[in-house]
């Protein structure tokens, strides 16, 4: 049950990744930014173990990056959507889990910087991308990913899955 929540999160994902560079390319027809390669040069980081320079720009890195970061972070929220949080309210919480998983490899990597060091345009322009994500992502996994717990006890605020993760009462001796 959770595997097809994660795999179908997982192209809920791809869809939110396909709205935010579509997004992304919009922006930059306004604004004149250029496209960023942190992406592929954090990829570079992690599979080779040394840090790129920042004048390289591999485009199939940047894309496996960009896209494969998209599915992952897509996978934990389909898996949300099956364990009953879902709506709007997931979504801003996704948006957070996005920004972390790319604040920490970029920074763990060496390749990026902290965003507080940016200027306040790029970090609007980097919140805005992440919600946008977020919030197609969730759209699209609450809309793929069945509910794999009992309604009744999520509305009890108890969410005791029906999958058997937990045999026998709750610590309070309840259901």
């Amino acid at each position: 049950m959770l595997g097809r929540a994660a795999l179908r999160g997982a192209l809920a994902g791809v869809a939110g990744t396909a709205a935010m560079t579509l997004g992304e390319q919009v922006e930059q027809r306004f604004t004149g930014r250029p496209d960023s390669y942190v992406p592929a040069r954090t990829l570079t980081a992690l599979t080779t173990g040394r840090r790129p320079p920042g004048s390289q720009r591999p485009p199939v890195r940047n894309h496996l990056m960009h896209w494969g970061t998209g599915a992952a972070v897509g996978a934990l929220r389909g898996i949300w959507a099956a364990s009953g949080l879902r709506g709007w309210r997931a979504s801003a919480w996704h948006t957070s889990v996005r920004l972390a998983t790319d604040q920490t490899l970029e920074n763990a990597t060496g390749v990026g910087s902290p965003p507080w060091t940016w200027s306040r345009r790029d970090q609007v322009v980097d919140l805005a991308g992440k919600a946008v994500y977020s919030y197609v992502t969730g759209t699209v996994a609450d809309r793929l990913v069945p509910l794999a717990v009992d309604r009744q006890h999520l509305r009890r605020g108890r969410g005791r899955p029906t999958w058997g993760a937990w045999d026998g009462p709750s610590p309070e001796g309840r259901l």
